[in-house]
């Protein structure tokens, strides 16, 4: 009785979500995704270019000398993206700093998608257990958001290229703001990923020795599967469907497939912990179970938490004190 009203109540919460939310047009845009390439017209050559992106561990690495432009106000920290995009308000990354009076541990948050707060209830907790959280925005969120836009369509969409871009230009504000706090004299670096910030948090942790500690919230492996199976990302499959099959899917977006950077996420020096939930029609459990897998065939040993609740109602009791008193685990680790 009581799970068959949880995920009634997941169904409302995830129909309120696809207001706003509309088919779009297909397009490769190869040159977001893959600056300085020429033109890519085929979805083929667009793939052989993913494939070279995967191969090149430099892909998310960051661009050399650029270290200034950080202004902090207060609680509120900016600096501009090493990314350029023709959304002006995008190319500006903000974040929340809450303040533990302590530089012995830095979280950096990484929010879900269409995310419309930030979340005092996880800063303040931890901010008062002396780890200062850093909530940051992702592109096209809270004050990086499109003039106009209902939701955040340009950092998950139809657009193959301008969706490997945004997880991209994610994770790349995601590294410079690191190396800022560990310039600032914090002593470690954790990472949460909330949903769709899973992807970019845990891309940050194989990539990022700074980052010791990451936790995942909702996460799998294939972003192409969650985008092609879930239910929050039905309107982006509409509008896919009709002009790629899923199979070539997987390939373009290749580079934003976490079972490709399972083995940095299982370097011995990171401590990973994933939180699932049982009843997920957003993130389907199959494809976290197939991406718990190749974690452990890379050697990982992740902490797993799972919860019988679905995707939207992690958010509340008493799935969200257990996934919280997992996380204050995993951050009091070692200390």
């Amino acid at each position: 009785m009581y799970h068959s009203w949880l995920d009634r109540w997941d169904e409302r919460r995830a129909q309120r979500g696809q207001e706003g939310k509309k088919t779009t047009d297909f397009i490769l845009d190869a040159h977001r995704a893959f600056p300085g390439e020429k033109k890519i017209e085929t979805i083929v050559e667009f793939c052989a270019l993913a494939d070279q992106a995967v191969a090149k561990s430099a892909f998310f690495d960051e661009p050399d000398g650029n270290n200034g432009g950080f202004e902090r106000q207060g609680e509120w920290l900016k600096f501009p993206s090493d990314i350029s995009t023709d959304v002006e308000e995008n190319n500006v990354v903000w974040a929340k700093i809450t303040d533990s009076g302590s530089f012995d541990q830095a979280l950096v948050i990484f929010h879900h998608w269409n995310a419309s707060s930030r979340n005092r209830q996880i800063s303040g907790f931890f901010s008062k257990c002396g780890i200062t959280v850093v909530e940051i925005a992702m592109p096209y969120h809270f004050e990086r958001g499109r003039p106009g836009s209902l939701h955040a369509d340009y950092m998950l969409s139809a657009n193959l290229g301008r969706t490997i871009q945004s997880v991209r230009q994610a994770v790349l504000d995601g590294r410079k703001l690191i190396r800022w706090l560990k310039s600032e004299g914090y002593r470690e670096i954790s990472v949460l990923g909330l949903s769709l910030g899973s992807w970019v948090a845990a891309t940050i942790a194989a990539h990022d020795l700074a980052v010791s500690k990451a936790s995942l919230f909702l996460t799998a492996g294939s972003l192409a599967d969650m985008v092609w199976t879930g239910r929050a990302t039905r309107s982006i499959r509409d509008s896919l469907e009709p002009e790629i099959e899923l199979t070539d899917l997987r390939r373009a977006w290749a580079p934003l497939n976490l079972e490709n950077y399972t083995h940095g996420l299982a370097r011995p020096d990171l401590d990973l912990q994933v939180v699932l939930a049982k009843r997920d029609k957003v993130v389907l459990p199959e494809l976290s179970e197939r991406f718990m897998q190749r974690l452990k065939d890379a050697g990982a040993r992740p902490d797993l938490l799972e919860l019988n609740c679905g995707h939207y109602s992690l958010a509340i009791p008493p799935y969200s004190l257990l996934a919280g008193l997992s996380l204050k685990r995993l951050l009091r680790r070692g200390r």
